[in-house]
């Protein structure tokens, strides 16, 4: 006997909670997500650190998934706050960075704190759970190269100044990885920002450098 398969809206929702249609903030993913969605939370297998380390190394960003329930939640979400802020944007700027503004107090990169907040990804990729997973959000931008939609050589070096500075003199420098999404794959386009990902590091030290910070994905369960 042959068992239907789930429309991919319905997958991994407990069946006296399914809804009687495709809800909105799902009926127009693409279908990278469509395939992640329709995959049982089960049956999802989490990135490891030698993944990580070569997603980020061959700069193949767009391989980084989801756990299935946390993307869709992660979809939902983010649709209530175009609702309930008016944008994501707002909602960063206001609620997770709490700045008045995005101007820079200094033209000179990474040298203010003022100007450079490090929190835990709301909604971090599916990875080995050792990893922590930070973004470090910025007032100022870095150089892109508009030839590959990447940054340049100058800016990717001032990120790894301040990465090698921050990080790795508290954590081994092979448990220490870094990347910027290429704009096409950005969610937040106003506010600038870069990814860091730590294997196994000291918590106190992740409480120390997020002011013991606490990701939504966390806060929403």
């Amino acid at each position: 006997m042959t068992v239907e398969a789930l429309p991919f809206w319905l997958t991994n929702v407990p069946k006296d909670e399914w809804p009687t249609k495709c809800p909105d903030y799902l009926a127009k993913v693409g279908a990278s997500d469509r395939k992640v969605l329709s995959t049982k939370d089960e049956d999802y297998r989490f990135h490891t650190w030698q993944e990580v380390t070569t997603i980020i190394k061959s700069n193949r960003i767009d391989l980084f998934r989801r756990v299935p329930s946390n993307l869709r939640r992660y979809l939902e979400y983010m649709a209530k706050l175009e609702k309930t802020h008016g944008s994501v944007m707002n909602f960063v700027i206001k609620e997770r960075l709490r700045w008045a503004d995005l101007t820079p107090q200094s033209e000179i990169l990474f040298s203010n704190p003022a100007d450079i907040k490090i929190l835990y990804n709301d909604w971090p990729y599916g990875i080995d759970e050792k990893i922590v997973h930070l973004v470090v959000w910025t007032k100022f931008d870095f150089d892109d190269d508009p030839s590959t939609d990447d940054l340049t050589t100058k800016a990717r070096k001032e990120i790894d100044d301040f990465v090698n500075q921050t990080f790795c003199t508290r954590v081994k420098p092979e448990n220490v990885v870094w990347f910027r999404n290429w704009k096409s794959l950005k969610s937040i386009h106003a506010v600038e920002h870069f990814h860091v990902m730590l294997l196994d590091p000291d918590m106190d030290f992740v409480r120390e450098i997020t002011e013991n910070d606490v990701p939504m994905v966390e806060k929403l369960k």
